[in-house]
């Protein structure tokens, strides 16, 4: 490893990577796996959770995107949050999100150790699980380019298996099909009588839990915009192209599983993208969305690979991490923070080797961890947009993609995300997940009151260093 010849991460990812990164992002295993417990709690009032919850993420990035682009030495939302917001908000938020990324690459590897037992039912769970993370760590070893590729075909596979669902269910609810089971394809299935709210009040907040769980991985976009080539034209165009993505992939596909298969009809224990298709006495079109729904599993796990071993690169420039971190290989990678991250991720093969609980379980259970966190990354990110429209107001003044709304948005989004985060309260996994989140944060804020003050001071001289050039 030389990292005299390459000390800095290089903006290696084109437009078309940046852009199916940010399409990848907004299809994660949460859609494919999780809408069917979602739906089950909701019932058609889904529809409008993940309207809400789009229009939430769209301005988060809006936010995201403004900041990042008043200063192009911000590695990642990380350097503003600190610089913004203090010291401890960015080394929270740094540890944070990097465990965000570790607990959820391990539900998608138990996710993908249960679909393969579909192919292959005697191989023992752990063996999938394990042959991933050596896979992707090797992949990711090589150049950033290479995983710049990788999700790019990962993305353009969702893409497709989501548009012939959507035009294979649009077909069926045409041609009023009827399933063997003797259910008629209908566009009144959605709306299920008139009642939207087949479970209350209740369902319909309970909903918003495993819903934002799905939309987890949108905001990668700003952990590599320090490796974009043209961070300008890219960044915004990825960000504005977000509603679009969210009314086709999120909308539009519920639409059409529920217009195929009445709500109550769908097993909240099983892809409803595998199910549509069984429903319809499809068995080997299902087989298809089995391996679809395994490489969004995949494309989810490496990107947290990627994106938890950039944020020890940026823990580690800043002096919150080891300096062991900031290796990077002769392609600048940093090999040492990804390695980490691998290794933690070895504990999903620990958990399918001795664990009892089903897939689902442990997918609820990982997910309301992942979902605590990344809403306060959300949090932050808009917090710290506040912030920099005071200290910042000339920054402001001169971009030419400003946050919709400024700080007013700003404030309808943090009401918005503490909204969610009480809802975590009402089932009983969930409220397991806030514990567990509540405890991470607990731990976090004790060590970093045994960091001694001097510490803490270089942080800021760290920090002012990397962020100091305005490259506006």
């Amino acid at each position: 490893m030389d990292q005299d010849q390459n000390d800095s991460l290089q903006r290696n990812l084109s437009n078309r990577h940046i852009q199916l990164i940010a399409i990848g992002g907004c299809i994660g295993t949460g859609l494919f796996l999780g809408s069917g417990s979602t739906i089950q709690l909701a019932g058609p009032s889904i529809i409008f959770i993940y309207m809400l919850i789009g229009i939430v993420v769209f301005l988060v990035m809006r936010a995201l995107g403004e900041l990042l682009l008043s200063n192009l030495n911000y590695k990642s939302f990380v350097d503003f949050v600190s610089e913004l917001l203090g010291p401890f908000a960015g080394f929270l938020l740094g540890w944070s999100y990097w465990l965000c990324w570790v607990v959820v690459g391990i539900a998608d590897l138990v996710a993908i150790s249960g679909y393969t037992h579909m192919f292959y039912p005697n191989l023992p769970s752990w063996v999938p699980a394990l042959v991933c993370i050596f896979l992707f760590y090797t992949l990711n070893c090589l150049t950033v380019k290479l995983f710049g590729e990788m999700e790019f075909w990962f993305a353009i596979i969702k893409v497709i298996a989501i548009c012939v669902l959507i035009i294979v269910g649009g077909t069926f609810v045409a041609v009023s099909f009827k399933a063997p089971s003797g259910e008629v394809a209908s566009l009144s299935n959605i709306f299920n009588g008139g009642n939207l709210l087949p479970n209350g009040f209740r369902g319909f907040l309970a909903g918003f839990q495993s819903a934002t769980f799905a939309f987890i991985g949108v905001e990668l976009i700003g952990t590599v915009a320090a490796e974009s080539k043209n961070p300008f034209k890219n960044l915004p165009k990825a960000i504005n192209n977000i509603p679009l993505r969210i009314i086709m992939f999120y909308v539009l596909s519920v639409m059409v599983i529920m217009a195929v298969i009445p709500w109550h009809s769908i097993d909240p224990n099983k892809s409803p993208f595998i199910v549509l298709f069984l429903f319809a006495g499809l068995p080997a079109a299902a087989a298809v969305v089995y391996v679809v729904v395994l490489t969004s599993a995949a494309s989810s796990t490496n990107s947290g690979i990627f994106s938890s071993s950039r944020m020890l690169y940026g823990l580690a420039s800043l002096d919150k991490a080891p300096r062991f971190f900031m290796q990077l290989s002769k392609s600048s990678v940093p090999v040492n923070g990804l390695l980490f991250s691998c290794v933690c991720l070895l504990s999903a093969v620990v958990l399918l080797a001795v664990g009892d609980k089903s897939i689902i379980d442990t997918f609820t259970l990982v997910a309301s961890v992942a979902t605590i966190i990344t809403l306060f990354t959300w949090f932050l990110i808009v917090y710290s947009y506040i912030q920099y429209r005071k200290k910042y107001p000339e920054r402001h003044k001169a971009s030419t993609f400003k946050m919709p709304g400024g700080v007013f948005t700003c404030w309808v989004c943090i009401v918005f995300i503490f909204l969610i985060i009480l809802t975590l309260t009402l089932q009983p996994n969930t409220r397991i997940g806030l514990y567990l989140g509540v405890i991470w944060f607990a731990f976090l804020g004790g060590s970093y009151l045994l960091i001694p003050q001097s510490v803490k001071k270089r942080w800021k001289v760290l920090l002012n260093s990397t962020i100091s050039t305005n490259k506006y």
